[in-house]
């Protein structure tokens, strides 16, 4: 199953088969307050370009228009449980849900998760931690996010061990050279770059997640075969990372702006790509 849909998650979530998922992923709006959007600049050679670049050649600076959208909520904790709880008949038995949020409100939707799914099922708080961007001087730098885990069934729940990505030793000459080549586990403290500026994976896309934080996700807590639901799907980082590991994804969003961009990456597997107007229509 590869499928895009556009429209309200809360009223597609409810239209969607029972227990077809393996594993949920969302990386929700964060709630900053402001209207997020990424600036983007084409850069062409032009003889009376205004820029001068090596060697003395001239360039001028072509802005590109970019997808953007809101994250200001009044009740942003009710406005994310209510989807999440119109997900969880989606998930498997043995399936596992992860949260992506930033420290504005990590804490508040820990609390309410507890609640709405019980403490017993909460698993793990995954900090990915990056260094890039601006350093304030009147406060610590805010430099990871949180990912939150919780499994269905805290007895049977998939997590392949052998499947997870090991990192260097950071002292490998005191570990000797077999354990220093095959590497070490990682742990709940994830260090990754986010998506380079000028990397062949940037989409554009505001807020756009590093494939490695998801490849590693899905690889350890999905098998092949399995199904991906993500329904605040944005860029699509989810559905490409399901797709290189042989996982099929139903990738939800209600910005059109997100589904042309996730259309034209997920292209080379033939996602079904159903929009607002086709739904429209056959109703």
């Amino acid at each position: 199953m590869k499928k895009i849909l556009e429209g309200d998650n809360l009223s597609l979530l409810r239209t969607l088969p029972r227990a077809f998922a393996r594993l949920i992923y969302i990386d929700p709006p964060f709630n900053t307050g402001r209207r997020q959007t990424r600036e983007r600049m084409q850069v062409k050679a032009a003889a009376d370009g205004e820029r001068v670049g090596f060697g003395g050649r001239r360039y001028e600076i072509e802005r590109v228009e970019s997808p953007t959208y809101e994250d200001d909520f009044e009740d942003y904790v009710s406005f994310l449980t209510a989807r999440i709880e119109a997900a969880l008949p989606c998930l498997t038995p043995d399936g596992s849900l992860f949260v992506h949020l930033d420290y504005r409100e990590a804490h508040y939707v820990k609390v309410a998760l507890d609640r709405l799914l019980g403490r017993d099922r909460f698993r793990n708080e995954i900090i990915w931690a990056y260094d890039f961007g601006g350093r304030p001087k009147r406060w610590w730098p805010a430099k990871h996010d949180t990912i939150l885990w919780y499994a269905l069934d805290t007895k049977h729940y998939v997590f392949q061990f052998d499947e997870m990505d090991r990192i260097p030793y950071m002292a490998p000459g005191l570990v000797g050279k077999e354990k220093a080549a095959r590497g070490k586990t990682p742990t709940d403290v994830w260090w990754h770059t986010i998506v380079p500026t000028s990397g062949k994976e940037k989409t554009g896309y505001p807020t756009q997640k590093p494939l490695g934080v998801l490849e590693r996700i899905i690889r350890v807590h999905s098998e092949p075969g399995d199904t991906v639901l993500d329904f605040f799907a944005g860029s699509g980082t989810t559905g490409e990372a399901a797709a290189r590991h042989d996982r099929g994804f139903v990738l939800i969003d209600e910005n059109p702006e997100a589904i042309a961009v996730m259309s034209k990456r997920l292209g080379p597997w033939r996602p079904e790509v159903v929009t607002s107007s086709e739904r429209a229509t056959a109703e």
